[in-house]
C-alpha cells in the first residue's frame, strides 16, 4: 500500500505540474496575442518585458479578466492587458459603443469627444474618433483638454447622438477612465450600459475594427465660447459681485475656463494656487487629486492665509466638482458637500427658482426640508449624476461628493464651474449684508434643525475586504448605533418602489440615518452618516453642534465594529 501511495503521490505532483505548465503556457500565449495587436509602443514595451521575465503574478493580474464596462463607463490603472486602461481596451470600448449606436438607428450621427490632461487621454480621445469615423458615424473632438461639463454641454449644443469624456476625475495619477453620455446629455444608465458592454464583448480582433487616420473634426473654441456664454445664466442679473476668492485647479483643466467665467461675471480675479494651477498628470503636490482628501487643500489654505479672501474654491482635475472653504473661528476649513448643497438650494429658493430639487440618497435630508418649505417638488435618486440628471423637471441637483447641477438646461451633469459662480454670487450678496456663508448655515439650522453629516470611508487594496464587510452587515445587522435604535433596515439590492436595485444598505434611526455602499469608482467602502438635532434658536446652536459631533463619533465607532472594518 505504501509503494502504491507513494506512486500515487508522485502522479498527483506530476499532474499538478502539468496543469501549472498548461496554465502558464496559456497565460503567455494570451499575453503574446495581446501584444501582437497592441497599437501603443509604451504598453507593448511594458508587456514584452513582463513576458520575457515570465512574471506570472503580474501577467495573471492583467489577464485575469477584462475591465468591466458599466454605468461609470471604464476606469482603471493605465497599463498593458485587458484588466488595465490602454488603447486596445479603449478601441474595443469605442467599437462597442459605435455598434450600439448603430443598432439604435443612429448611423451617421455625431459623437462628440472630450478629454482631460491625464496620461494617454488625448490618445484615447483620438482612438475613439477614429473608431467612430470608421464605423460610419461622425466624430468631433474638443480642441484641447477641457472640463468635463464642457463636453456634457457640447453634446446637446451640437445635437450629438452621444458623447465620450476621457477622464478618471479625481482618481490617482496612474488611472484613466472613459465616461459615456447619450444624446440627452446625461450619462448612461441601465439597460444601455449592459447593451454597450455586450457589444464590446462581441468585438473580435482589432483588425476587424476600421480606424482611419483622418476624417473626424477637431472643434474650435466656438463650443467653449457658447458654454461660457451659458454660464451667465446661472447668475441673477445685477447681483452684487464683490466676493474675493482663492482658486486651485488641483493640477487639472479647470483654471482657464473658470477664470474666463469669473471675468465674464465681473467677479474679482481669483488668486491662484500657482503650484496647482496648470495641468500636470502626475499631480505632484497631492497624494490624491481630490479636494476631500487630507492635505489636498493645504496649499490653497496657505494662499488664503496670505491673501485673506472671502472663500476658497477648488475644482477636481476634470472640474466637474466644486469644493468650497471658508474662514471659521480664524482658521480655514472645507465645507462639506452637504453644506454647500444646502447653501446653493437656499440661494436658488430665495431667487424664486421653480422646478424639482433632487439629490442622491447618500446626501443630506436637509434639501428635502428646504424644498418642502418652498413648496417645490423633491426627489431622491441612487448615487451618481447619471440618475440625478434624469429627474423630471429638474431645476437643481446635488450630491455630497462635491457635485452640483445648477443649470440643468445647459449641462445635465455636475458642473464645478457654474457651481463656483453661484456660490461666489451667494457669498457676494452675504458680504454686502455683513454676513457670511456660515451665518446662512446657522439660519438654516435654526429653521430646519441641525443636519450634521459625516462619512466613514475605508480605502482598501483587497476588494474582498469590502465584500466581507457588506456580507457581515447583512448576516449580522446591527439593531442600534450610538444607542439609537434602528427603526428600519433596508437592503437596497432589491430596489424600492422609487429606487432601482443597488448594492447598498440603508438604516433609519431615531434622529439619524446611515447608508453603506461600495464606491462605484474607487476601491473604497463608504458609509454615509447623518444626524438631525432640533434647534430652538441661535443661542442653542453650540450645544446642538456638540451633540451632533458626539452622535456621529459614536455611530462611526459602532458601525465600524459591526462591519468589521
Amino acid at each position: 500500500m505504501g509503494r502504491v501511495g507513494a506512486a500515487g503521490a508522485e502522479d498527483i505532483i506530476r499532474t499538478h505540474r502539468e496543469v501549472d505548465r498548461i496554465v502558464h503556457d496559456d497565460l503567455i500565449a494570451r499575453a503574446k496575442a495581446w501584444l501582437a495587436e497592441d497599437p501603443d509602443a509604451d504598453t507593448r514595451d511594458e508587456l514584452a518585458k513582463l513576458i520575457d521575465a515570465e512574471d506570472h503574478a503580474e501577467l495573471t493580474a492583467r489577464f485575469s479578466g477584462t475591465l468591466q464596462f458599466g454605468t461609470a463607463g471604464l476606469r482603471g490603472e493605465i497599463g498593458a492587458g485587458p484588466m488595465r486602461m490602454n488603447r486596445t481596451v479603449v478601441i474595443r470600448a469605442a467599437a462597442g459603443l459605435a455598434a450600439y449606436l448603430k443598432k439604435q438607428g443612429q448611423d451617421g450621427g455625431l459623437v462628440v469627444i472630450g478629454y482631460d490632461a491625464r496620461h494617454k487621454s488625448e490618445d484615447f480621445a483620438n482612438d475613439t474618433a477614429a473608431v467612430m469615423t470608421g464605423a460610419g458615424l461622425r466624430a468631433a473632438v474638443l480642441p484641447r483638454p477641457l472640463p468635463t461639463p464642457v463636453l456634457a454641454y457640447a453634446i446637446r449644443h451640437l445635437g450629438a447622438v452621444a458623447g465620450v469624456e476621457v477622464t478618471a476625475s479625481h482618481n490617482p495619477p496612474r488611472d484613466n477612465g472613459y465616461k459615456v453620455y447619450l444624446g440627452d446629455g446625461s450619462q448612461i444608465v441601465p439597460p444601455a450600459d449592459a447593451q454597450i458592454a455586450a457589444e464590446i464583448d462581441a468585438i473580435g480582433s482589432l483588425t476587424t475594427v476600421p480606424r482611419p487616420t483622418t476624417g473626424w473634426e477637431t472643434l474650435d473654441d466656438s463650443v467653449l465660447d457658447a458654454y461660457l456664454a451659458r454660464t451667465d445664466a446661472v447668475l441673477a442679473e445685477g447681483s452684487p459681485r464683490p466676493a474675493r476668492t482663492v482658486y486651485t485647479a488641483m493640477h487639472g483643466v479647470g483654471k482657464d475656463v473658470l477664470l474666463a467665467a469669473f471675468a465674464r461675471a465681473g467677479f474679482p480675479e481669483p488668486a491662484l494656487v500657482a503650484e496647482q494651477a496648470d495641468p500636470d498628470p502626475d499631480f505632484p503636490t497631492v497624494a490624491f487629486p481630490n479636494p476631500e482628501e487630507p492635505g489636498a487643500m493645504d496649499l490653497a489654505f496657505a494662499k488664503a492665509r496670505e491673501t485673506d479672501p472671502d472663500l476658497v474654491i477648488a475644482n477636481d482635475p476634470d472640474a466637474d466638482r466644486c469644493a468650497v472653504a471658508v474662514k471659521d473661528a480664524g482658521a480655514w476649513r472645507m465645507l462639506r458637500g452637504d453644506e454647500v448643497g444646502a447653501l446653493l438650494a437656499a440661494h436658488l429658493v430665495r431667487r424664486g427658482a421653480t422646478g424639482t430639487f433632487a439629490e442622491s440618497i447618500v446626501s443630506s435630508s436637509l434639501l428635502g426640508r428646504i424644498a418642502e418649505k418652498a413648496n417645490l417638488p423633491y426627489e431622491e435618486t441612487l448615487t451618481g449624476f447619471k440618475w440625478i440628471a434624469r429627474v423630471d423637471g429638474l431645476r437643481y441637483g446635488y450630491e455630497e461628493a462635491l457635485g452640483y447641477c445648477v443649470d440643468p438646461d445647459g449641462v445635465r451633469d455636475k458642473d464645478g464651474i457654474t457651481a463656483a459662480l453661484l456660490i461666489t454670487e451667494l457669498a457676494s450678496e452675504l458680504k454686502e449684508q455683513g454676513r457670511t456663508l456660515l451665518d446662512l448655515l446657522d439660519d438654516l439650522a435654526v429653521e430646519h434643525g441641525l443636519h450634521a453629516t459625516d462619512q466613514l470611508s475605508v480605502r482598501v487594496e483587497d476588494l474582498s475586504v469590502i465584500a466581507d464587510a457588506m456580507r457581515r452587515l447583512r448576516e449580522q445587522p446591527p439593531t442600534e448605533l450610538a444607542g439609537l435604535p434602528i427603526t428600519r433596515a433596508e437592503d437596497l439590492t432589491q430596489g424600492t418602489d422609487k429606487l432601482p436595485p443597488t448594492d447598498g444598505l440603508r438604516y433609519t434611526l431615531t434622529g439619524a440615518r446611515v447608508i453603506v455602499r461600495p464606491s462605484g469608482t474607487e476601491p473604497k467602502l463608504k458609509c454615509y452618516l447623518e444626524v438631525v438635532v432640533p434647534v430652538t434658536d441661535h443661542a442653542a446652536l453650540p450645544a446642538a453642534h456638540a451633540k451632533a459631533t458626539d452622535l456621529l463619533t459614536a455611530i462611526k465607532r459602532d458601525l465600524s465594529a459591526a462591519a468589521g472594518i
